[in-house]
């Protein structure tokens, strides 16, 4: 007779903590400013209620950062998120103008790391070394001496290659459906599209720098034997 062996407690526990964040992020990015631009759009006006509609993101984006007070690179994007919606709620402007300000944030973040990989400075390692430091202070001169090995260079210009064209390529998508879905749709569609493309990232980051590194540290490895 065969069973199932039960799930660890610690997967249940991961599944319930990120799935609440996870439950969070739906609420706050999508849910909320759909429901606000709903009710408000009569009253307000259109550009009124889509200013109104991204003050819950924007809060959200606030109170994340302060509380967890680090830099990677959805930190960066949360900033630059912040910054550029504050002046949206200033500066006002037509709708059109309002959602492209707001997409404009992935581009020029995908720009800065594309001009960081051309210049021989690429983003993702100036982050991998500052994560490096914030976690395990003791590995970071481990970590440093990496930077001389060739292949691990070319992965870190490679990822943030990588990092900066899914960025450019997000802003494009989104931008295009700003002139092609009504906000209604738009606010649906935006979102998804920029937080999958934030995550494939993210994951396929995560999977990719620890192996560059690992093989880096192998040759050194075999180098000093």
């Amino acid at each position: 007779m065969t069973h199932t062996p039960p799930r660890p407690a610690g997967s249940l526990a991961l599944i319930r903590t990120h799935g609440l964040k996870a439950g969070l992020e739906v609420l706050v990015n999508f849910v909320l400013p759909f429901v606000i631009f709903q009710l408000a759009s009569a009253s307000l006006g259109t550009v009124q209620a889509l200013m109104t509609a991204s003050a819950p993101p924007v809060l959200w984006s606030i109170v994340t950062f302060m509380r967890e007070r680090k830099l990677d690179a959805i930190s960066i994007l949360v900033l630059a998120g912040i910054v550029l919606s504050l002046l949206a709620f200033a500066g006002g402007g037509g709708v059109k103008v309002l959602q492209l300000r707001e997409n404009l944030v992935a581009g020029l973040v995908g720009l800065v790391f594309l001009g960081s990989a051309a210049i021989g400075r690429p983003l993702i390692y100036q982050l991998a070394r500052a994560g490096t430091r914030r976690r395990a202070a003791d590995k970071l001169a481990a970590f440093e001496a990496l930077r001389d090995d060739p292949g691990f260079r070319r992965a870190m210009t490679g990822a943030t290659l990588v990092w900066g064209l899914g960025l450019v390529a997000t802003c494009a998508v989104n931008c295009a459906l700003v002139f092609t879905l009504s906000i209604q749709q738009y606010l649906l569609a935006s979102g998804p599209v920029s937080y999958a493309t934030i995550g494939l990232l993210t994951a396929w980051t995560f999977w990719y720098v620890p192996r560059a590194k690992r093989q880096a540290e192998a040759r050194q490895a075999a180098g000093s034997a």
